[in-house]
């Protein structure tokens, strides 16, 4: 990281993969803006980066939400400074088989994820324009090759790597990269709420899924952190447009 300070906002931060990459991030030298739904997650969050010695502040956010979106990238610039990296991390599962899903089913996963996506995007890019420097890092999944009862979350994150390749096409004349992790199978809530879903324990879930992954161990939040975290740096500056499998082996 350069020695000015930079400031990033983070979706979804309040726990599991986005608090990692804020916590992350932080650790560069970042100021972070914690976006959540949960605001006293987000808080949490924040406190325990500013007890480490970071900067941070906490943001109650819907991503759905077009004026509060715009609000919010406003009042980020006004407290922490303007934002030139926005890692969209935020989502929401509802899983079901395809006869079963409901229209609200569809519709809630793909405005979280695509619409939110967007509407941050939209929002901050002014920021990174005006700096001539920039970093988007939008979370798909490996559930974007078909996933078993996912047809609402597989066509979001599928959409979600069209729409990155796309802002690296029409950003990157502006020194703004952009860039997707699709991570496999990470340890998290959300993948213990898949392994109610399923009616198997979470521990049995772990175990059987790490059987099929080529390094034989599940991802953890971290593991996606280190990688946001170099895409999100200067380092990458000559990567944009490109979709990493953080999954322990070749999915695609």
């Amino acid at each position: 990281m350069n020695t000015h300070k930079r400031v990033a906002i983070v979706t979804g931060a309040a726990r599991g993969i986005g608090a990692a990459i804020a916590r992350r991030l932080s650790d560069d030298g970042v100021a972070i803006a914690v976006v959540d739904r949960d605001g006293a997650g987000a808080a949490t969050t924040s406190e325990l980066l500013v007890s480490a010695g970071g900067e941070a502040r906490a943001f109650t956010l819907d991503v759905t939400d077009s004026a509060g979106v715009a609000e919010l990238v406003d009042d980020v610039a006004a407290t922490l400074g303007a934002p030139t990296i926005l890692v969209n991390n935020a989502g929401v599962i509802r899983d079901n088989s395809l006869f079963k899903m409901s229209d609200d089913d569809w519709d809630v996963v793909m405005n979280v994820h695509l619409k939110g996506a967007f509407l941050m995007s939209r929002a901050i890019q002014s920021h990174m324009v005006a700096a001539g420097w920039g970093r988007i890092v939008n979370l798909s999944s490996s559930s974007a090759l078909g996933n078993r009862g996912q047809a609402n979350y597989s066509a979001a994150k599928a959409g979600i790597q069209g729409f990155t390749k796309t802002l690296a096409l029409e950003l990157g004349r502006f020194g703004i990269t952009a860039n997707a992790i699709a991570p496999g199978f990470i340890q998290t809530d959300m993948t213990a709420a898949t392994a109610e879903r399923l009616g198997i324990s979470f521990e049995q879930f772990i175990s059987q899924s790490a059987e099929q992954i080529p390094v034989r161990r599940v991802g953890q939040p971290q593991d996606v952190a280190e990688t946001a975290a170099f895409f999100c740096s200067d380092a990458a500056g000559f990567v944009s447009g490109q979709v990493l499998y953080v999954a322990g082996g070749p999915l695609a």
